[in-house]
């Protein structure tokens, strides 16, 4: 893969991806802020999915020009994408090619929970041409699992990378939490170790957060004090290195090959359609003076209300489920930019930005030298990257380019 994942489009614009959400999970975890909402006794697959094309739909009505463009990559999020059967998403993926021009090499990756259940379903995905699972492991430890109200067990967790390869994934992503209720250097360290006895090509290892909004919010658990939360995060970051998981975002360590291109599409401020209940987009536009606008979608947030958008489609209304439309500031593009851009462990190239966001670099000019001065972003003529210092402290980095 190239350093920046295909830069720029023949047509000047960014990347296109592809978002899709599916709302729905067996059981809300307590630490869990995303879009998710508990399945009844059956999902409504086939009105969804409908409603899912409906809603692409809308958009290329709205956005000329989006069809002609290529899509890049695929990411079905949730929520637990996994409790959608192959045949919902054979049909799924059938409209989505009548719609849009999917590029030859397309990584289409799928959320899936490690249920013993779901690993059935591997082999139907991969037959319709899903070719990445991201599988929700988290950790493997009994009381922390249940701790985290996670539904599968340890022994589930391990069984579902050996599930993933005999259906024919040859790249496939671990999620792992660490900093959990409880849990010592030792514990995370053997979540670490029993992740790469799995050899998954990629592992996201990312610190649990307390999110408002969440029950453990609300409820607070006790969890590691910094200096331990510090041991972790060095011996772990250590230990992915000696097992060949290159570092090259916050929290996506992978082997050389295997970054994930639809998470670098964001990082790198390219675009992406998004399709589905609470789903966000970004989408860039073009003036014929040449300026770039950039617009942030949102759809309509709840299951009911997204199905309900549907019929409202159905009965005339022409922008049903979007929630919002909204340009970027001008003021907050810099904001916006780093917030992605400095995730990435090398950066990106300071042409990125002109390339992005239409602007010069003079309107990043005085921030970054301040940071430069103070050590957090290194004295590089070519890129903007975060010094380790700055890695350590990159919220407040990121937070130096907010406007006044």
């Amino acid at each position: 893969m190239s350093e920046v994942f295909r830069a720029q489009a023949a047509d000047g614009l960014p990347p296109l991806a592809l978002y899709l959400h599916m709302p729905w999970c067996v059981r809300k975890c307590p630490y869990c802020d995303f879009n998710s909402h508990a399945a009844g006794e059956s999902l409504p697959e086939a009105g969804y999915i409908a409603a899912l094309l409906a809603d692409l739909d809308q958009d290329l009505a709205t956005f000329p020009g989006v069809a002609e463009r290529d899509i890049v990559s695929v990411f079905i999020g949730g929520g637990t994408p996994s409790l959608i059967s192959p045949a919902g998403y054979a049909a799924l993926f059938d409209g989505l090619r009548q719609r849009l021009r999917f590029v030859a090499d397309i990584e289409i990756t799928l959320e899936a929970n490690p249920g013993t259940v779901e690993q059935d379903l591997f082999t139907g995905y991969h037959a319709i041409g899903i070719n990445r699972l991201s599988i929700g492991v988290q950790t493997f430890q009994p009381d922390q699992l249940l701790a985290l109200g996670r539904i599968h067990s340890g022994a589930e967790a391990l069984r579902a990378a050996d599930a993933a390869r005999a259906a024919g994934f040859t790249t496939f992503n671990l999620d792992l939490m660490h900093g959990l209720p409880g849990q010592t250097l030792a514990q995370a360290l053997d979540d670490l170790r029993q992740a790469i006895a799995l050899a998954p090509t990629h592992i996201s290892w990312y610190q649990l957060t307390l999110e408002p909004n969440t029950v453990f919010y609300r409820q607070q658990p006790v969890l590691p004090d910094e200096d331990v939360l510090a041991d972790i995060q060095e011996a772990g970051q250590a230990l992915l290195a000696a097992e060949g998981y290159l570092q090259y975002e916050v929290s996506a360590y992978a082997r050389r090959g295997h970054q994930c291109r639809h998470n670098l599409n964001y990082w790198q401020f390219g675009d992406y359609l998004g399709i589905g209940a609470g789903a966000h987009g970004k989408l860039t536009r073009t003036a014929d003076d040449g300026s770039l606008t950039i617009l942030r979608t949102s759809k309509t947030r709840t299951p009911r209300d997204y199905l309900a958008a549907h019929d409202a489609v159905r009965g005339g209304e022409s922008a049903a489920f979007r929630a919002s439309c909204e340009a970027i500031a001008e003021a907050e593009l810099p904001f916006e930019f780093m917030l992605n851009g400095l995730r990435l462990i090398a950066g990106v190239p300071r042409a990125l930005w002109p390339a992005r966001c239409g602007r010069d670099d003079d309107m990043l000019a005085a921030t970054v030298s301040h940071l430069q001065r103070k050590g957090l972003l290194a004295d590089d003529s070519q890129r903007y990257v975060a010094t380790p210092l700055g890695q350590r402290y990159l919220n407040q980095v990121i937070e130096a380019f907010l406007p006044d």
